[in-house]
């Protein structure tokens, strides 16, 4: 037990005189005026410039963060951010949202929103493909909207959780597997909550007398319940997955994820729908 304790008082020691050091070296640092620590933070090791910098106020920190950007140093200032745990994305563009022009705003958004709006035109030939189950049973027309927008909020809900654990370091883009799995499991229990409360819209709303001759609504809401299912478990997991792919290629999941996961939850809610409705029901 003395041995022990001898141990402990040992390691407590140690770490103090380290603090000690670092509040030393900290002292020593704000000696020089801003330009100069921010060239010292240049030629300094990473690990000692990260222990300085964290032993200052956080509006310090950022201001000379600031001056390696403006300095052509953005590889140091990202090492650094990211050392202190501050959000630091390798996509964002150099400079702050308002100082940007809104020309650059427009180049870095431009190509995805026009590219994925024509992918759009898919989610109206597919439709227009289905326009003979439309027709036999105008009921399913209604509920149309509902499945596009679950798979949206669902998927946009996972995207945004895993977007900020990738910006808080909580998660690495080599985590995606347990993303994937933990993201699996959280759709399937909100696809059922969400399947049983639409299965009992369609029983409590809707008219049954206008329905074709041998089907049921029970059939019908059965059909959306699966439809709405399959939909909100395939956006949860893609939308928890797709920040993780666009930070392995080097690209701004704020940018990226939104528009693209509207587009692919556009065009597979659509194909889930008409097919499981199809299946269901036997229509042409």
């Amino acid at each position: 037990m003395a041995v022990m304790n001898y141990a402990a008082d040992a390691v407590l020691v140690n770490e103090n005189l380290a603090q000690n050091d670092v509040l030393a070296a900290r002292n020593a640092f704000l000696k020089y005026d801003i330009d100069e620590q921010a060239k010292l933070l240049v030629k300094m090791p990473l690990s000692e410039a990260i222990a300085i910098l964290s032993e200052m106020p956080l509006r310090h920190v950022q201001t000379l963060l600031d001056l390696l950007d403006e300095m052509d140093e953005e590889v140091c200032m990202r090492h650094l951010a990211n050392g202190l745990g501050l959000i630091c994305s390798e996509a964002e563009p150099a400079g702050h949202y308002l100082q940007n022009s809104v020309f650059s705003h427009v180049r870095e958004r431009i190509g995805w929103i026009v590219g994925l709006a024509l992918l759009g035109i898919v989610s109206g030939l597919i439709i227009s493909h289905y326009e003979d189950t439309l027709s036999q049973l105008v009921l399913l027309a209604v509920y149309m909207p509902v499945i596009a927008a679950a798979g949206g909020n669902t998927g946009s809900q996972a995207a945004t959780l895993v977007v900020r654990a990738l910006a808080m370091e909580e998660i690495r883009c080599r985590d995606w597997a347990k993303v994937l799995w933990k993201e699996f499991r959280v759709a399937l229990m909100i696809a059922g909550v969400l399947a049983v409360v639409i299965m009992g819209r369609v029983m409590m709303f809707s008219d049954g007398s206008s329905l074709p001759i041998g089907m049921e609504l029970m059939d019908i809401a059965m059909a959306i319940g699966v439809a709405i299912s399959l939909q909100v478990v395939l956006s949860t997991t893609v939308g928890g997955v797709l920040p993780m792919v666009a930070r392995a290629a080097k690209l701004d999941p704020a940018v990226l994820v939104s528009p693209v996961l509207a587009s692919v939850v556009d065009i597979t809610g659509m194909i889930i729908y008409f097919k499981t409705v199809n299946a269901f029901l036997g229509l042409a």
